[in-house]
C-alpha cells in the first residue's frame, strides 16, 4: 500500500503578516521538495472541510464560532499576540482540521498504509477554548476523536517531537484517558507547560529537554520514556503531531536534531502502530520555520513513511 498526503491550495491563503514565522512559504517549501521524483509514488488527495460539528469533537461550540466570527473581511486581525487571522484563514483552518480527518478514514478503510498532512494553520497549542501561539483549532485532537466517534477506537495515540509542548493536545489527554499523548519538546520555551508528569494521568509523558540538547537526548528520551509507554497504552491508531522546530538550524529554540532523527523517530513510531494497531498511522504537520530545514526533514519524515 501507499502514504496518502493530504494538502489543500487553501491552506497557503491564511496570511499571518510580514515577518510572521508561520507563513505560506514553509508549506510552499515543503510541497516543492514532495514534487520530486523520489515521492512519485505518493497517493495525492485536496484535504475536505472540516465541518463546525467536526471541530466541536474537540472544542466548544461557543469557542469554535467566536474563532471564525474573528477572521475579518479584509486585513488581519490578531487573537493573541503571536495568532493572526486574515480572510483566508476560515478555509485554510478548516482544510486543515479536514486533512487529518480525512486521513484518519483512508488510513481505517485501509485504502492507504499511512497518511501525512501538508496543512496549516498548525493545531497543538490549540486548548479547548482559546487559540493560540500560532494555531486555531487542534487538528490532531479532532482526528483523535473522529476516530473513536466514526470508527469506536477506545485508544487513540498522539506523539509529539514539535520542539514546542502541545499544551492544547494535552488538555484532550488529561481529560479523556482513552487518548494517549507524549512529548518532547525544549524547557524553557514557550507555551511553558509540560514540565513533568502527574502519576494520575499515565496517558500523559512528558519528557523536556534542555536547552542545546541533540539527538542523544532526543533518542534517550524516546527509548526510555516515550516508547514503552505507548507500547503499554497499545494504540490503535498513532497519529503524529510533527513538528520539526527542534532541527539545528531552526530560529525558534535551541535543540539539536537533524533529518536523521526525523527518520529515526518515525521508523520507531511506524514500529508501534505495526505491532499494536495494524500499521494505522497518521501524520499532521505542526511547526518548523528555517525553510530548508523544514523541507530537508519533512521529506525525510516522508521517506520512513513511504517505507513502511
Amino acid at each position: 500500500m501507499v502514504t496518502l498526503l493530504i494538502t489543500h491550495p487553501a491552506c497557503l491563503q491564511h496570511d499571518t503578516g510580514p515577518g510572521h514565522p508561520e507563513r505560506p512559504a514553509r508549506l510552499q517549501a515543503i510541497l516543492a521538495t514532495l514534487e520530486g521524483a523520489e515521492f512519485a509514488a505518493l497517493q495525492r488527495q485536496e484535504a475536505p472541510l472540516a465541518s463546525v460539528e467536526d471541530l466541536m469533537l474537540a472544542h466548544p461550540a461557543r469557542h469554535v464560532q467566536s474563532v471564525l466570527d474573528a477572521i475579518p473581511a479584509e486585513g488581519l486581525n490578531m487573537l493573541d499576540g503571536d495568532t493572526l487571522v486574515s480572510p483566508g484563514s476560515r478555509e485554510a483552518a478548516l482544510r486543515a482540521a479536514g486533512a487529518v480527518l480525512a486521513a484518519v478514514d483512508a488510513v481505517m478503510a485501509g485504502t492507504v498504509a499511512n497518511a501525512f498532512c501538508a496543512v496549516r494553520p498548525p493545531g497543538h497549542h490549540a486548548e479547548p477554548d482559546r487559540a493560540m501561539g500560532f494555531c486555531l483549532f487542534n487538528n490532531v485532537a479532532v482526528g483523535a476523536r473522529h476516530a473513536m466517534r466514526a470508527h469506536g477506537l477506545s485508544r487513540v495515540a498522539i506523539v509529539d517531537f514539535d520542539v514546542h509542548h502541545g499544551n492544547g493536545t494535552e488538555t484532550q489527554a488529561l481529560a479523556d484517558p482513552r487518548l494517549f499523548y507524549a512529548s518532547t519538546h525544549q524547557s524553557p520555551l514557550y507555551p511553558g507547560t509540560g514540565m513533568g508528569n502527574d502519576p494520575r494521568h499515565p496517558n500523559v509523558v512528558n519528557v523536556p529537554l534542555p536547552p542545546r540538547a541533540g539527538s542523544d537526548d532526543f533518542r534517550a528520551a524516546m527509548n526510555d520514556d516515550v516508547l514503552p509507554a505507548l507500547r503499554a497504552f497499545r494504540p490503535e491508531l498513532v497519529i503524529i503531531s510533527a513538528g520539526f522546530d527542534a532541527h539545528r538550524d531552526d530560529p525558534l529554540a535551541e535543540l539539536q536534531l537533524g533529518e536523521a532523527d526525523y527518520a529515526w523517530v518515525t521508523d520507531e513510531l511506524l514500529g508501534v502502530a505495526r505491532d499494536c494497531a495494524g500499521g494505522r498511522l497518521v501524520s499532521a504537520l505542526e511547526g518548523g520555520y528555517n525553510l530548508t530545514a523544514l523541507a530537508r526533514s519533512t521529506a525525510a519524515h516522508v521517506k520512513a513513511l513511504m517505507a513502511a
